[in-house]
C-alpha cells in the first residue's frame, strides 16, 4: 500500500470514534455483510462515519492489508480494528459491542 493510502485510513480511524469501511453506504449497502452491520450500528443508535471501498480500489486492498483482514466489511472503534460482520454480530449479540460503543 502506498503512502497516501496508509495515511487516508489512519486519518479516518483516529478522526472518527466510529469508522466503518463497507461496500455502499449506510444508505445503500452493496453486499449483505455491509448491510448486516449497518443494521447493528443503527440499532445500537450510534453516530458513525463510513466509506465506499468500491470507489476506491486503493482503498480496498490498502485497508485490507492495513488490518491484516481479508474481508470488507471492517470496523473500527476508537481508532482499532474491532472486525468483520461475524465478529460484529456476535459482540452485538453477546452485549459486548453495545460495551465497547457505550465507552
Amino acid at each position: 500500500m502506498d503512502e497516501n493510502t496508509k495515511q487516508e485510513i489512519e486519518k479516518d480511524i483516529k478522526e472518527n470514534k466510529v469508522f466503518l469501511y463497507m461496500k455502499g453506504n449506510p444508505e445503500m449497502p452493496q453486499c449483505g455483510f455491509s448491510s448486516q452491520v449497518v443494521s447493528i450500528l443503527n440499532q445500537f443508535g450510534v453516530e458513525y462515519k463510513s466509506k465506499d471501498v468500491l470507489s476506491d480500489e486503493a482503498i480496498r486492498e490498502g485497508i485490507k492489508e492495513y488490518a491484516n483482514w481479508p474481508t470488507i466489511p471492517q470496523l473500527y472503534v476508537k481508532g482499532e480494528f474491532v472486525g468483520g460482520c461475524d465478529i460484529i454480530t456476535e459482540m452485538a449479540q453477546s452485549g459486548d459491542l453495545g460495551k465497547l460503543l457505550s465507552e
